[in-house]
């Protein structure tokens, strides 16, 4: 049987994906308020499972169980080109399973359960029967968990070795219940195949007006929480610089929302970015919080 090339197994597993639950690691590790001196070889494999690892089986699983799919939306891709011959999109998704399993068994209890977690809702997502994205509302909230909340969380973990603080806990599932709405934007690229093969996207079930308030509103409301939540906790300064961040992004969403799909992908550039600022901004705020309690 043909063997795929490299550069073929390195564009299934997606690297450009991989910066968001990195991102989401990162503040994990800073808002776990523990300093990184002496924790630089942990953090690496932290930073290797998060991306490289756990979201690169991801990539590799939803692209084998989308390959249908993926021959009307972007048939140029590895496994519908037949640049990822045979059954290897599988066999690459189940060892790269394996081998995340293996790095998060060596970093502690809580990195384990939350890489298996995470596994177990990569694989949901995309394999039948359960196959979470054939429902935007499920499948979307797999993913921003995966991305945003359990990186977040495991960062946090890997520096504690114990179960986060709770004020940790609370930013990770309010960026992870935003992150819902980025899932939304990613959505918008294929709606025609979508609708073909029976994905009830949220563009496909809403419409693409209503898809993208919805989105709009699932990233910013969580935001207002965070920044209730930072000014309760006597930091304004941060609280301040994530508002700032918001209304950055509620004037993108302006123009946005005049065009949701021509500019979907320009909104996940712009205020996508301004978004991942203000969760780095307020895993900051946490810092000296959690410090002072330990």
């Amino acid at each position: 049987m043909a063997t795929p090339a490299p550069s073929a197994v390195v564009e299934l597993l997606k690297p450009l994906t991989w910066f968001a639950p990195m991102w989401a690691f990162a503040c994990g590790v800073v808002s776990s308020g523990i300093p990184a001196s002496g924790q630089w070889p942990v953090i690496a494999a932290g930073v290797l499972l998060a991306g490289p690892l756990v979201c690169a089986t991801s990539q590799a699983a939803n692209d084998w169980f989308d390959r249908e799919v993926d021959a009307i939306n972007e048939p140029a891709r590895p496994i519908p080109s037949g640049r990822v011959p045979g059954r290897w999109g599988l066999w690459l998704a189940a060892a790269w399973t394996a081998l995340s399993l293996a790095v998060a068994a060596a970093l502690g209890p809580w990195i384990l359960a939350a890489a298996v977690f995470g596994l177990i809702l990569a694989w949901i997502y995309s394999a039948p029967p359960v196959r979470l994205k054939r429902n935007g509302w499920w499948g979307n909230a797999a993913v921003a968990i995966c991305y945003e909340g359990l990186p977040w969380f495991t960062g946090a973990a890997v520096m504690a070795a114990a179960l986060p603080d709770r004020r940790v806990l609370a930013l990770a599932l309010l960026y992870s219940v935003g992150a819902h709405g980025i899932m939304t934007l990613n959505d918008f690229k294929s709606v025609e195949g979508d609708r073909r093969t029976g994905i009830a996207s949220l563009p496909v079930q809403l419409g693409p007006a209503r898809a993208a308030r919805f989105a709009c509103w699932v990233m910013g409301l969580p935001q207002v929480a965070v920044i209730a939540l930072l000014a309760a906790w006597d930091r304004p300064v941060h609280a301040a610089l994530v508002a700032a961040l918001l209304a950055g992004q509620a004037a993108l969403m302006v123009r946005f929302l005049k065009d949701p799909r021509g500019r979907a992908a320009w909104y996940n550039g712009t205020g996508t970015t301004l978004y991942v600022l203000g969760m780095l901004a307020a895993a900051f705020a946490l810092r000296p919080l959690l410090q002072g309690a330990a």
